[in-house]
């Protein structure tokens, strides 16, 4: 399940990329009743993308913001109570992680589902049932 945390440059503290992607994965774990698990905890992956300043807008107009995506099977965050505890809770982490200089109405946090099916994992496409199946067993 990756994750990418894009931010402009200055929004978040050099070096506190590390933490908040942790937390942002821990988090994740959590919600979705799966902290521990042998085999979800390892694929999940991120990347972080840091944006130069004058390079990242809302409205047209230029602003520093950070933004959280995670790409999921469909069956992750499927629930209201998930979507809506887990965003509350990636804004706050970024926000935190920002020394509260980040406002919340400048982190933005998505999910993009995949096609079923096109899980790649250790060269094997996986459905969302075999992925489950797997899950299961961690």
């Amino acid at each position: 399940m990756p994750l990418t945390l894009t931010f402009t440059e200055g929004a978040l503290p050099e070096g506190a990329e590390k933490q908040i992607v942790a937390k942002l994965t821990n988090s994740m774990l959590r919600w979705h009743g799966l902290a521990g698990n042998t085999v979800m905890t390892p694929t999940i992956t991120a990347q972080v993308h840091v944006i130069p300043k004058g390079r990242t807008f809302t409205g047209g107009q230029e602003l520093s913001g950070a933004w959280i995506e995670w790409k999921t099977p469909s069956f992750a965050f499927a629930t209201r109570e998930i979507q809506i505890g887990y965003i509350e809770e990636a804004t706050h982490i970024v926000h935190e992680a920002s020394g509260g200089n980040l406002p919340k109405n400048q982190i933005w946090v998505n999910v993009v589902h995949a096609v079923d099916g096109a899980w790649g994992i250790g060269g094997v496409a996986m459905t969302n049932a075999e992925l489950g199946e797997a899950i299961s067993k961690g």
